[in-house]
C-alpha cells in the first residue's frame, strides 16, 4: 500500500516537472538505446558473416600460391599449381570430396552494344558443387566441353541483369579479349560476400578454354577443396600439405610456399572478431548510462532542495525516515525505468532501420533488452540513493524553518 502510494506521489511530481524529467531521462534513453542498437547491429554482422562463409561452401579449404597473409595478399613470386598437382591432390589426398582447379582474370565482356568488366574464371564442375552453387537456369559443363577446351560458359545473375535486360542468355554469346564464348547456364543468386565483393558478377568457363585463350598458360592460381563430411579439415589440411611440400620438392627446413586455408578457422575468427568489437561498444555505449545516473542525481538533489519543506511537513505529522527513503528512490527508479522503457522502444526501430540499411538480419535479443532495462532501474536505485537519504534524514524542525 505505502508502495503504491509512492508511486503515485512519483508519478505526480515528475508531471509537474515534465520538462526536466524528459531532459533528465535523456542520458537513460541514450544509454539504454545505445546499448540494444549496438548489441543488435553486431549479432546481425556476425549472423551475416556466418551465413556468407557457409554460402561459400561446406569443409571448404582454399590452396593458393605463397605465404599470404590476408584477402590480396601476394604471392611473392611463388610458383603457380598445375594440372598435375590438381590429379595428384584429388587421387592421393583421402576424403577430398572436390577438387576445383581456378584461374582467373579480369577482363572486358561485350554483349551487343553494352561492355562489363567483370571476373572470368577457368574452373571445373568440381568448382560448382564445392561452393554450394546453384544453376538458376541452363546446365552445368559436360566432359566434352572440359577436355577439349570449348568456348561455352556459364554467367552470374549480375551479368545476365546487366547486359541482356531480361532477355533469354542460354544460347547467346558473350566476347571477351577476342574469343566468342557460347553461354550454357546462368547461376543463382549468391549476392555479395563479406568483403562487399558481387560473387554474381562473373563468368566461369572450362579451365583448358581460360587457359588457351584467355591466359596463354597452363598454370593453376588456386585450388578449392571441399572435405567428405565424415572427415576432419585438420588432417585432410595435413595431408595436402606433405603432399604439396615433396611434389615442390621442399626440404625439412624450407617454409612453405603455398598456403592452404580453412574455411573454418576463417568464419571462426571473423565471427569472433565481430563480437569483441560488439561487447567493446557495447561497453562505450553503457557509459552514457553512467552519466544519465549522474543526471538523475543531481536533479534529486535539486528536488531534496526544492522540498524541503514539504518534507519537514511530513515527517512531523508521523512519517518515519524510511518512509521518506522510499519516496525519493521510487521518485529516481520510475524516472530510470521510464528512459530505459522510451530508451528501448527508440532502439528497436533505429535497430531495425539500422539493419535494413546495412543489409544485415535483424537479431534483437530479448536477454540483452531485459537486461538493459533492469540496469537502467538499478542506476535509478544506486544514483537515487544520496538524494533519498539525504531527504530521510532532515530534522523536521529544521525543514520546517527552510526558505
Amino acid at each position: 500500500m505505502m508502495m503504491l502510494s509512492a508511486i503515485r506521489i512519483a508519478l505526480r511530481e515528475l508531471r509537474r516537472n515534465i520538462l526536466r524529467s524528459a531532459l533528465t531521462t535523456l542520458g537513460i534513453v541514450i544509454g539504454v538505446g545505445a546499448v540494444i542498437v549496438m548489441v543488435t547491429l553486431g549479432n546481425g554482422a556476425t549472423a551475416k558473416v556466418s551465413a556468407d562463409i557457409a554460402s561459400m561452401g561446406s569443409n571448404l579449404l582454399t590452396l593458393m600460391p605463397g605465404q599470404r597473409l590476408g584477402p590480396g595478399g601476394s604471392s611473392g613470386g611463388a610458383r603457380p599449381f598445375k594440372d598435375s598437382d590438381i590429379e595428384a591432390l584429388a587421387q592421393q589426398v583421402p576424403g577430398l570430396a572436390w577438387v576445383a582447379p581456378v584461374s582467373s582474370a579480369s577482363t572486358n565482356i561485350v554483349y551487343g552494344n553494352k561492355n562489363r568488366s567483370v571476373s572470368v574464371i577457368g574452373t571445373t564442375n568440381d568448382y560448382f558443387y564445392s561452393g554450394n552453387w546453384r544453376l538458376g537456369n541452363g546446365r552445368w559443363f559436360n566432359d566434352g566441353e572440359l577436355q577439349s577446351g570449348r568456348t561455352v560458359c556459364v554467367i552470374g545473375t549480375t551479368v545476365r541483369k546487366e547486359l541482356f535486360d531480361g532477355e533469354d542468355p542460354l544460347g547467346a554469346r558473350l566476347r571477351l579479349r577476342g574469343v566468342s564464348c557460347e553461354i550454357i547456364g546462368v547461376l543463382a543468386s549468391k549476392g555479395r560476400n563479406t568483403f562487399g565483393q558481387d560473387r554474381d558478377d562473373t563468368v566461369l568457363m572450362p579451365l583448358r578454354t581460360f587457359q588457351r585463350r584467355i591466359s596463354g598458360v597452363d598454370d593453376v592460381q588456386q585450388v578449392q577443396m571441399s572435405v567428405n563430411g565424415a572427415k576432419s579439415t585438420k588432417k585432410a589440411q595435413g595431408d595436402i600439405e606433405r603432399l604439396l611440400r615433396e611434389r615442390r620438392r621442399l626440404g625439412p627446413t624450407d617454409d612453405n610456399d603455398f598456403t592452404v586455408m580453412d574455411m573454418q578457422e576463417v568464419a571462426s575468427t571473423l565471427t569472433g572478431t565481430t563480437r569483441v568489437l560488439t561487447a567493446l561498444l557495447a561497453a562505450v555505449a553503457a557509459v552514457s548510462l553512467l552519466v544519465g545516473g549522474i543526471g538523475i542525481m543531481n536533479i534529486m538533489l535539486v528536488s531534496v532542495t526544492e522540498r524541503t519543506r514539504e518534507i519537514g511537513i511530513r515527517m512531523a505529522i508521523g512519517a518515519l525516515e524510511r518512509e521518506v527513503l522510499t519516496q525519493f528512490l521510487v521518485e529516481a527508479v520510475v524516472l530510470s525505468s521510464f528512459g530505459g522503457a522510451l530508451g528501448i522502444m527508440l532502439a528497436s526501430v533505429t535497430a531495425f532501420v539500422g539493419a535494413r540499411a546495412l543489409e544485415l538480419p535483424f537479431m534483437l535479443d530479448l536477454r540483452v533488452v531485459v537486461l538493459a532495462f533492469l540496469f537502467s532501474a538499478a542506476v535509478g536505485i544506486v544514483f537515487g540513493f544520496v538524494p533519498a537519504r539525504r531527504a530521510a534524514a532532515l530534522n523536521p524542525i529544521d525543514a520546517l524553518r527552510h526558505e
